[in-house]
């Protein structure tokens, strides 16, 4: 069942927080969605403005739909991604999405306002939540890129008056973490002082982590086995994803580590049987290796297991 984020952050506020997952073909969609029921987790599909033009956003919002009909016990929102105003009017006027994130976090302070507020507006009349972005991440993730040097962290003095002037109902904040594979050196890792500040000014109001995938050393090793060339990296431990969320932490996305998991499994398969060329022999492989991936995510971030409580509350 699609829902908005609204009902699933105002469950897991302070308690757990929700995986965000980027999807992008049929059998991420299956591991996702098997994934979630096995840990018995509601979720949030992520659509990227580059998952809607990687065929056509119809196939992709068709194969979702799809998928609500095969699992109906599964609870989760619909969210555009980093988006732009036009893709974020577009998905406004699908009808399709119950949630739309607009990334104007580039722009001064006062247009980040403005722009957010004119995508709040129109979202809101069609019954849509709005995540927004102060602070800049730094890393690549399709069309954003943003160099460590332009990258800054959410100024929790201006957390509040962006959220009241903007009228957006979950905030992204820069907090440490950064888009793309290559994250942390040396002992970097969350600030979570400057997450405290800013749920100390927002209390109550649910914050949103971006990149905040893990880079298991694990899978870089296995991938550069089979014949990649990953550089040596760290991402976000994923042990903090619990402490993240009694401070108001109640999204996560994880993109980059779903990826890990398609490039580690068809890397592997295609070495391990060069004879193989049926592209659906190494499909089912990664379907059970990405349900398994999500659900490992799901107990850290603590939503497994909190599917019946959801369900109950939505019913009521």
């Amino acid at each position: 069942m699609i829902v908005t984020t609204k009902k699933l952050f105002e469950l897991a506020y302070g308690r757990y927080a929700i995986g965000a997952y980027n999807i992008n073909n049929l059998e991420q969609a299956m591991g996702l969605f098997r994934g979630n029921l096995d840990s018995q987790a509601p979720f949030i599909i992520q659509i990227s403005k580059g998952a809607r033009t990687y065929t056509d956003k119809r196939m992709l919002e068709a194969i979702i739909r799809a998928a609500d009909q095969v699992f109906p016990q599964a609870i989760f929102a619909v969210h555009l991604d980093h988006g732009d105003v036009e893709a974020c009017m577009d998905c406004i006027q699908s009808g399709f999405y119950s949630s739309v994130m607009i990334d104007a976090s580039d722009k001064p302070f006062e247009e980040n306002i403005r722009i957010t507020r004119q995508i709040v507006d129109a979202a809101h009349k069609k019954g849509i939540v709005v995540e927004a972005e102060l602070g800049q991440l730094g890393g690549v993730e399709e069309h954003v890129s943003v160099d460590e040097k332009n990258a800054h962290l959410t100024d929790p003095k201006q957390a509040k008056e962006f959220v009241e002037k903007s009228g957006c109902d979950s905030l992204a904040v820069a907090i440490g973490t950064s888009h793309g594979a290559y994250k942390f050196k040396g002992a970097q890792a969350l600030r979570m002082d400057v997450l405290a500040e800013i749920q100390k000014r927002l209390p109550k109001f649910p914050l949103v982590m971006h990149g905040s995938s893990s880079v298991p050393k694990e899978e870089v090793d296995r991938i550069n086995a089979a014949g990649g060339k990953l550089k040596d990296t760290k991402g976000v431990n994923e042990n903090e994803f619990a402490k993240a969320a009694t401070l108001g932490v109640t999204k996560v996305n994880i993109d980059t580590d779903g990826r890990l998991v398609w490039t580690r499994v068809h890397r592997e398969f295609f070495r391990d049987t060069p004879e193989k060329f049926d592209l659906r022999d190494p499909g089912k492989v990664f379907m059970k290796e990405y349900a398994k991936f999500i659900a490992h995510k799901n107990e850290k971030l603590g939503s497994a297991g909190k599917l019946p409580e959801v369900q109950k509350a939505l019913a009521r």
